[in-house]
């Protein structure tokens, strides 16, 4: 069978077949230590479950709107006005089948081909594959350790031709971890309205942040910058809804009814009873999100002071989400070699930075509870010592 070309150009998760052998191995028995997967260890807080259940036993099960139901399209407008400083109203919101749905949705809808998208290194790993997708050009854009794996504004300003049509800005980031503070967010926008370029902010991980780290969502910091400003965001991170597929886009209203013309030929609504949920996961106290937070920062200064331990790996120190971006340069082996020498020998599950544009480096996510971490970090520690 000949496939189409397009097949040819990207290429598989590698997150998710590390987290699918990693799952294999334990099927057959194995005690694997898994820091692969970006998905919280927490079961969905009740009161959501409990308000899906309520929407199914209410019949809430036919076709809804391709757009989303529009109590919550409202109340992720009214969550954007109150707590990002972003005036928007349903019409600029879409419900789509979880964060990454849509960013897909986005690039089909924006990109012609030819167009040129800047994404900062290291990447989540399929914004490069979504942009190639939709026949756009992907510019990746290196950053370093020394940077705090932070974009600047000349480097920005230097990516841009008269093709950029998008700049892609995750904070905080996967899969390192960083925040851009107030000041540097400020600084990208100026150079955003300079160039009259388009920006996304993916800001899923935004409510997972630490030592007093802001987040500022960019299209708050003038009228010119909002009018360029496009959000991705959704329910996975914050609220443990991974399994449940929502998200949503947020932008201008010409752009998020293409995107729904686009998703009501391709996946029409996002589950409907599902949505009911996500209404109470927003109209509901935080205090759940609170707890969770809680438990990834006592994780964090747990895997900090581990691998501070260890010789020939290091990090910065992460302001937000749940991940670590360690540098095994010293260690003589790349990332795809490290990541399958540790799972084979170590029963120890991390993601190649290869997959995020950074081949001297390896991801651990510590979406995963303290046993596991300290079981873990010490089979790394070993690792390490055997193999160096």
């Amino acid at each position: 069978m000949k496939l189409a070309a397009r097949v040819g150009q990207v290429t598989p998760s590698l997150t998710l077949a590390i987290a699918a052998k990693a799952k294999a191995m334990k099927a057959d028995g194995i005690d694997v230590c898994s820091f692969s997967a970006g998905e919280p260890d927490f079961d969905t807080p009740n009161h959501i479950k409990m308000a899906a259940e309520k929407a199914l036993n209410a019949g809430k099960t036919k076709y809804g709107p391709a757009a989303g139901e529009p109590q919550l399209r409202e109340a992720i407008a009214q969550k954007l006005k109150t707590h990002n400083n972003l005036d928007y109203s349903a019409k600029n919101v879409i419900v789509t089948n979880g964060g990454k749905h849509s960013l897909f949705n986005l690039m089909l809808a924006l990109l012609d081909p030819g167009d040129e998208v800047i994404i900062p290194a290291p990447f989540w790993l399929s914004y490069p594959e979504m942009v190639t997708l939709a026949g756009g050009i992907p510019v990746i854009i290196s950053t370093t350790a020394e940077s705090g794996y932070k974009i600047t504004p000349d480097q920005l300003r230097s990516a841009c031709t008269p093709k950029t049509k998008l700049f892609i800005l995750n904070s905080p980031s996967n899969p390192t971890g960083m925040v851009y503070s107030p000041d540097e967010i400020r600084a990208l926008a100026s150079v955003v309205v300079e160039q009259d370029i388009l920006v996304v902010s993916d800001e899923i991980y935004e409510k997972i942040l630490y030592n007093n780290a802001q987040h500022l969502s960019i299209g708050a910091v003038s009228e010119e910058v909002f009018k360029r400003t496009i959000i991705s965001n959704g329910f996975a991170k914050a609220y443990s809804m991974t399994g449940w597929r929502i998200g949503y886009l947020a932008g201008n209203e010409e752009l998020i009814q293409a995107a729904s013309t686009i998703q009501s030929h391709s996946t029409s609504n996002v589950c409907t009873f599902a949505q009911y949920g996500a209404i109470a996961a927003l109209e509901s106290p935080q205090d759940c999100v609170q707890e969770m937070l809680a438990a990834f920062a006592l994780r964090r200064v747990a895997v900090l002071e581990r691998i501070r331990g260890m010789s020939c790996i290091s990090c910065p120190e992460p302001e937000g989400a749940f991940y670590v971006f360690l540098n095994i340069t010293k260690t003589g082996m790349k990332s795809l070699k490290f990541c399958n020498a540790l799972l084979e020998s170590h029963q120890v599950a991390a993601i190649p930075g290869i997959a995020f544009g950074d081949d001297d480096c390896i991801r651990l996510s510590y979406a995963t509870d303290l046993p596991t971490i300290e079981k873990g970090l010490d089979r790394l520690e070993k690792f390490l010592q055997q193999y160096l």
